[in-house]
């Protein structure tokens, strides 16, 4: 590990020159593709400006259908059906806020978020905002773990604490994928995660057996309720699963990929195409995440058991939903053809996250700390930290617990999230750092109101989440 001072004078850790500086004498973030996209003119057709700034919120979008999504998703709907389908709603619509407002920031200032906390606060809070980042990452590396082990595990029969533990070689696996580009593999990912999202639209819309009632989920997506026991847990799980603090530092550095102009016509349509970029994105995220509750609250709900073949498998309230999933892609695909596909996508999904969750490491430690290590070091630490609890509590519980163990992840993602959220607003929320780009009225008011509202549900739902975490480490 190494300061930018000394990066400088040994030729560095990374692959390129670290420590390179803009005209202002600020530090670039993620310098390796700062500016590495060409912009044409504002005064450009549409679709030429389009096809230059779509992308990086299809990048963060990844991190909103990763293995932790799935699990909570999954949990919701086998357990409480369409009641936290609202939740997942109004998860993704506060999201598409957020994300919106941390690309704003780094078109405006140039800046990730971590670098105007570094910036633009005391320096005493470096340290903790730092620290706080990486426990977010971790824990939503843990999902990346689980998810890619439930997948080696119906992929390959190995038995889930030995899947976990292989999830450790996926450094090796990332550096051989990066030679592709990041645009080949997020290609090939997203076409994965389309195939399911197509084979999802069919059963819910389609197919007979699995048609949902649709006027029952319009009820459940209008009606939130907290009811039943459990549910404050799950619907904090899936707002941390959804809007997650590490992809609002990701976002205002990706947008710097683009070689910005900083005239005033530049900056707006900037600002518009990285708008639009994000809604149709974490719209479809939305989408695949309502269908994967919707079709576990379709095939699991109030139900004992599945006929697979000559085999029943039988469901209990503590069933590991994650590791049956696959049931809910039978109906159209047949039993072996839906493990597989199932099992391929939550693979993909969990290593394409694992590369968001690298950026956002990078863009975290090098804008709060201004240190940088290689990306593979810096992956496998992370990797490594996350598969330690992981390999505890499977070896102390039995394969058991994997569906709580994503919960409590994303509960301590959704923890974190003011911590990310508050800063983000304020500096956005201010002429004296954003100009006369700081946020509109309705930008303001949304963004502000999910993260009170937010906060609200943490503060609320904390002393569950401690119970329910404690369970979870503990057993019983």
């Amino acid at each position: 590990m190494k300061t930018e001072d000394q990066s400088e004078e040994s030729g560095g850790s990374a692959s390129r020159a670290p420590g390179k500086l803009d005209r202002s004498g600020h530090h670039l973030s993620l310098e390796n593709v700062h500016g590495s996209v060409q912009v044409p003119h504002h005064e450009a057709s549409f679709w030429e400006q389009w096809r230059a700034f779509v992308g990086p919120a299809i990048l963060v979008s990844v991190g909103y259908m990763d293995p932790g999504n799935w699990g909570t998703d999954l949990q919701a709907g086998a357990q409480f059906k369409y009641a936290l389908l609202s939740i997942v709603a109004l998860a993704s619509l506060m999201a598409i806020f957020m994300q919106v407002i941390s690309a704003r920031l780094g078109v405006v200032t140039g800046k990730d978020l971590a670098q105007c906390c570094r910036d633009w606060y005391p320096s005493w809070t470096r340290w903790p905002n730092w620290l706080m980042s990486e426990v977010a990452i971790g824990a939503c590396d843990l999902a990346e773990v689980l998810g890619s082990a439930v997948a080696i595990n119906l992929l390959f029969h190995i038995p889930l604490l030995w899947a976990v533990i292989i999830t450790g070689l996926d450094v090796l696996l990332l550096l051989g994928l990066q030679g592709f580009g990041m645009r080949a593999i997020e290609a090939v990912v997203l076409l994965l995660i389309g195939t399911i999202a197509l084979c999802y639209f069919i059963e819910i819309f389609i197919l007979p057996q699995t048609q949902p009632y649709f006027l029952e989920l319009g009820r459940a997506l209008v009606t939130p309720h907290f009811h039943q026991s459990g549910m404050l847990y799950v619907a904090i799980g899936i707002i941390g699963a959804t809007v997650m603090p590490h992809n609002l530092y990701l976002h205002s550095a990706l947008v710097q990929s683009r070689r910005l102009q900083k005239d005033d016509a530049s900056i707006r349509r900037a600002l518009q195409f990285n708008t639009i970029d994000s809604a149709v994105a974490l719209t479809v995220a939305f989408f695949v995440n309502a269908a994967i509750l919707v079709l576990a609250a379709t095939v699991f709900f109030g139900k004992t058991g599945v006929a697979v073949g000559a085999k029943f498998v039988a469901f209990r309230t503590d069933s590991d939903w994650i590791r049956v999933a696959y049931l809910t892609l039978a109906p159209l695909l047949g039993t072996a053809a839906a493990s597989t596909l199932f099992a391929v996508a939550l693979l993909a999904a969990g290593q394409s996250s694992t590369i968001t969750g690298t950026l956002a490491g990078q863009v975290v430690m090098e804008g709060f700390m201004h240190w940088r290590i290689r990306p593979w070091l810096r992956r496998l630490i992370t990797r490594s930290l996350a598969i330690l609890p992981a390999v505890l509590i499977i070896a102390l519980r039995g394969d058991s617990s994997i569906t709580e163990l994503l919960t409590l992840s994303q509960v301590v993602l959704a923890l974190q999230l003011p911590f990310a959220m508050f800063p983000l607003l304020q500096f956005t929320s201010s002429r004296g750092r954003m100009g006369n780009w700081k946020n509109g009225r309705f930008l303001l008011v949304a963004g502000w109101a999910s993260a009170i509202l937010i906060t609200l549900m943490d503060i609320y739902g904390l002393p569950d989440s401690i119970r329910s975490a404690w369970q979870v480490i503990a057993g019983g």
